[in-house]
């Protein structure tokens, strides 16, 4: 009796713990992170306020999708604080949202520890962290695609494309990676009415243009360009920078590389223990970023303009984070492997921190004459962001030290069980490396 008791118990642990990890991550992002409305924020909160306050439509360049359905924080601001203060923190509520979409999608289909660390590993461990501050666009378009894509996979059910036609709706440019996913969806399926998806999609984009821009195929992007500097492609405009260097920027660089802001991309989640459904979902979740990069890495801005991190790919933390996820629950033979998740672990953590406590800290200089010094941020490991807090220092307040210290609880939860492993397998590698190598009965002079 009291051994089934002990197991019981065992197994109750981690729920209460991982649980209570989420619910204190979701409330000190709430509470303690420096939400605002900057750069592309501004114009989208000037249109829902336009729309609400005078039943005007806006002519501004991005799409009116994501602002709309802002439009109940919005009102809740004539109550309580204000529009702005609300506004400003909508994103969060997306991503809260999507947290539990993802938890009501996935309990049925993966382990329930498994789906608790990928969302706990969403809070602590992605470039959410940074993202839900502001009032951009992309935490909306990776929510609505990363869920209706698993909903659909799993689920096989077509009213799951409209919610991730919504978030493509949000972000035009995103409808190469909706086609690439709905071409590997129709190979799978054999099925040519997939293709009208795409089709769809696109009308409704051209219906939206009509609206703000008075014309179907008027984006509002025309002649939209950069500053000139010393960079030879820089002050050009629209879909003019080389693919070759736009892919190896997005994937590389140190201050926008998504290989180093979503290091769980490196993680292998084939022959994991994982059903096969998950898998393909996975697979579609790749076909669409695949889509991003291959249309940004020919926009002049492929670095998504003065932003932490690489903004047009918040989607890679999804597949990311349940890559790393995924690694965790089932630890790898491989001793190999076990390292490859040990440093994807340290990694995404640090990439959290760095979003959530220092931002663009100390990094005036890359905004110095016009932008002139701007590909600093860009390239060079000392003006990265994820690097810069280790070259000058920032004096941490009360908030910053609590955010860290969640950090680091998450971290330490989520490594010791890898870390047990890693210490048998080096200690076995090291007894091996001594019979084979150090056993000095069998040197001679």
């Amino acid at each position: 009796m009291s051994t089934k008791l002990n197991q019981k118990n065992k197994q109750v642990q981690p729920v209460i713990i991982e649980t209570a990890l989420i619910v204190l991550g979701l409330s000190a992002l709430f509470f303690m992170l420096p939400y605002k409305i900057v750069g592309d924020g501004g114009p989208r909160f000037y249109a829902i306020s336009e729309l609400l306050t005078r039943g005007k439509i806006s002519g501004m360049p991005y799409s009116m999708i994501g602002p709309i359905f802002s439009a109940p924080f919005w009102l809740l601001g004539k109550l309580y604080k204000s529009p702005a203060w609300w506004c400003a923190r909508y994103n969060f509520f997306v991503f809260a949202g999507g947290l539990f979409l993802f938890y009501r999608i996935l309990r049925n289909h993966v382990n329930r520890s498994l789906l608790r660390k990928f969302l706990l590993i969403l809070i602590a461990g992605s470039m959410f962290s940074h993202h839900v501050t502001t009032y951009y666009g992309e935490v909306f378009t990776a929510v609505l695609v990363g869920a209706g894509i698993l909903a659909m996979a799993l689920n096989d059910s077509g009213r799951w494309w409209g919610v991730v036609i919504l978030g493509v709706l949000n972000t035009p440019a995103a409808i190469a990676g909706l086609g690439l996913v709905v071409l590997k969806q129709a190979i799978a399926k054999k099925r040519w009415r997939y293709f009208m998806i795409p089709v769809m999609a696109a009308a409704v984009i051209c219906a939206e243009l009509w609206i703000r821009q008075g014309h179907p195929f008027i984006t509002g992007y025309e002649g939209n360009a950069g500053f000139r500097t010393i960079l030879p492609y820089s002050g050009r405009p629209g879909f003019s920078y080389p693919f070759f260097f736009g892919i190896i920027s997005i994937l590389l660089s140190f201050g926008k590389g998504i290989l180093f802001f979503a290091p769980g991309l490196l993680l292998l989640v084939k022959g994991r223990n994982i059903k096969p459904e998950i898998y393909a979902a996975y697979k579609l979740w790749i076909c669409f970023l695949i889509g991003l990069i291959i249309v940004y890495a020919k926009w002049w801005s492929w670095y998504g303009g003065w932003f932490w991190g690489p903004r047009f790919f918040l989607f890679a933390s999804i597949l990311a984070s349940f890559a790393l996820a995924v690694n965790l629950q089932d630890l790898d033979k491989s001793l190999l492997r076990n390292l490859l998740t040990l440093g994807a672990l340290c990694l995404s953590v640090w990439v959290s921190i760095s979003g959530a406590v220092f931002g663009t800290a100390n990094l005036g200089i890359c905004l110095a004459n016009n932008y002139a010094l701007e590909a600093l941020c860009w390239y060079m490991p000392e003006f990265s962001v994820l690097w810069r807090p280790f070259v000058v220092s920032m004096p941490l307040k009360l908030h910053h030290i609590i955010i860290i210290l969640y950090h680091l609880a998450v971290f330490l939860y989520l490594v010791f069980p890898l870390l047990k492993m890693l210490f048998g397998q080096l200690n076995t590698e090291f007894n091996n490396f001594k019979l084979r190598r150090l056993d000095f009965n069998n040197w001679r002079y």
